[in-house]
């Protein structure tokens, strides 16, 4: 059992380095994500619930919304269907190894409302979306696990429609200590720039 556990650490560091590797390099962006209009912010589905700060991806998720709403270029979408992409998001305390309580429904939000720069976003949804992916959805009883997983906050963007997430190639990632810091969060001013330049890249390449 423990050299199980020490395989299963070395391999999620290695993991981890390489995610923060990605997240320092410029990659080419998929015409989807410059195309997109709408969103939807999800906690990522195979984080449990923090037993130590048990709010923390939920008010990762909500600062993430507000960041978007602020910035103008995208909608939120209730439904992953609706969406054109889809971010998932979950916070870092700094460890590989945490306690968490899974078979809870993360993503469950009766009723969303979110202040912004310019206004407030109401959305009601009864329940959690049926489309959103769910990690061991057959098992749905809260219960108390060791959780291995990124040291650091995540952000990660994916082409929006149904389907399993684990399937789906990766359009954009960030990963990096108080990435869903608030209320600057820092990801999404990244992925901001990193839309921005592919934008620029594309005008030079139309032009004659």
């Amino acid at each position: 059992m423990a050299i199980r556990l020490r395989v299963l650490l070395l391999f999620v560091i290695v993991c981890t380095c390489l995610s923060v590797a990605e997240s320092k390099k410029k990659p080419v962006l998929p015409p989807i994500v410059l195309r997109a209009q709408t969103v939807i912010v999800l906690i990522d589905p195979n984080a449990g619930v923090p037993v130590n700060a048990p709010l923390a991806n939920t008010t990762a998720q909500d600062d993430v919304e507000k960041a978007i709403m602020n910035w103008g270029r995208l909608h939120l979408a209730q439904t992953v269907s609706t969406a054109d992409l889809i971010i998932t998001v979950r916070k870092g305390n700094g460890k590989i190894v945490q306690k968490t309580i899974g078979g809870v429904p993360t993503n469950d939000r009766p009723i969303v409302v979110q202040p912004t720069d310019t206004g407030i976003h109401v959305g009601v949804q009864q329940g959690q979306p049926p489309d959103i992916p769910q990690v061991d959805a057959g098992n749905t009883s809260p219960r108390p696990q060791t959780e291995v997983g990124p040291t650091q906050d995540t952000f990660v963007v994916y082409e929006g429609g149904q389907g399993d997430l684990s399937g789906r190639p990766v359009a954009w990632r960030y990963v990096a200590k108080d990435a869903l810091h608030s209320p600057d969060v820092p990801a999404v001013g990244e992925f901001r720039k990193a839309i921005e330049e592919a934008e620029k890249q594309q005008q030079k390449k139309s032009k004659p």
